[in-house]
């Protein structure tokens, strides 16, 4: 029993958890942060960039807002954090024992998904400062938007593949090919992959930390390691969120032969592309923009999408 317990912490902290979800979410910001200096006629910052400012960050003083809500300014990175952190080590262990999936893990994951949202929300509305406020505000309303299409999109694969299991859904594909390939699937993973813009915070959906407007939104009375750790948090989802993809629209992948692992970069740098691509070639947009687009033509497409699953398309 001993030995399960540390067997399960070192997976939620070391591989495939927080650690190695942590290195290869920084090392993909740096990446992203290199093109789109490249794309500006900038050099870039070196590869340790990232990792330097998380470290550096570590050794800034901490400053509570005064008049805030303390513990909750304090706890609302950690909550995020490891919502992310849960996700990256299901979503690996479900695509390497399929069969240990539980029922509800899709339902589970979706759910841990907003975590990192409502944690930016908490912690600029416990800053009491009125910027803060707005971008919580922001997040919160971006949130209403994409939620819809992106539920509807997920159930158009429950539809094609007949099950609410991760693992399940992976041993579809591995025996019917990707999701993807059919015309709900390709759909869906429209869908999925303009919420994942969505999600991470980037142009044209980086509303609630507008800089130019908000200076950072929600993190605006952060400093130190609890900004540090949001950070973190968004360069776990960096990796979390396409894995999630790939999980259910581009067949998984085997980390057991090198073909596995190389179908699994191969896949990853796809949505990282475009991801960069998306993201320095749109203006960001405003909140009752995101609003029409996700509501409007999003949610159309999603909703074509589980209408073509349920008839076989």
């Amino acid at each position: 029993m001993i030995l399960g317990a540390i067997k399960l912490l070192i997976l939620f902290l070391i591989f495939p958890g927080f650690i190695f979800a942590a290195l290869v979410g920084l090392f993909t910001s740096w990446v992203d942060r290199k093109i789109s200096a490249r794309v500006q006629y900038r050099q870039g910052p070196p590869w340790y960039q990232p990792f330097a400012d998380i470290l550096k960050l570590f050794g800034k003083e901490i400053f509570i807002p005064e008049g805030g809500a303390s513990f909750i300014f304090l706890a609302a990175p950690w909550l995020g954090l490891s919502a992310v952190t849960l996700v990256a080590t299901m979503l690996w262990q479900f695509n390497v024992h399929p069969a240990g999936s539980f029922i509800g893990d899709l339902i589970v994951v979706l759910y841990l998904f907003t975590v990192p949202s409502l944690a930016l929300m908490l912690g600029g509305s416990a800053s009491r400062n009125p910027l803060a406020a707005i971008g919580a505000s922001r997040e919160m309303k971006l949130i209403l938007a994409y939620e819809l299409p992106f539920l509807l999109a997920i159930f158009t694969l429950v539809a094609k593949s007949g099950s609410i299991l991760i693992g399940s859904v992976v041993a579809f594909q591995q025996s019917h090919g990707m999701l993807a390939l059919s015309l709900s699937g390709m759909l869906a993973l429209l869908v999925s992959i303009l919420v994942m813009q969505a999600k991470l915070g980037f142009v044209p959906f980086d509303i609630p930390e507008a800089e130019q407007e908000l200076m950072a939104g929600p993190l605006l009375e952060y400093s130190g390691l609890p900004l540090a750790v949001f950070k973190l948090t968004k360069a776990l989802l960096f990796y979390t969120l396409p894995l999630f993809l790939i999980t259910l629209y581009l067949g998984g992948f085997n980390p057991y032969s090198w073909v596995g692992i190389l179908g699994l970069v191969i896949k990853y740098v796809l949505l990282l592309v475009i991801i960069i691509l998306i993201k320095n070639t749109n203006p960001r947009i405003r909140t009752d923009q995101a609003l029409r687009f996700f509501w409007g033509p999003v949610t159309i497409l999603a909703a074509a999408g589980f209408i073509f699953a349920l008839i076989g398309w």
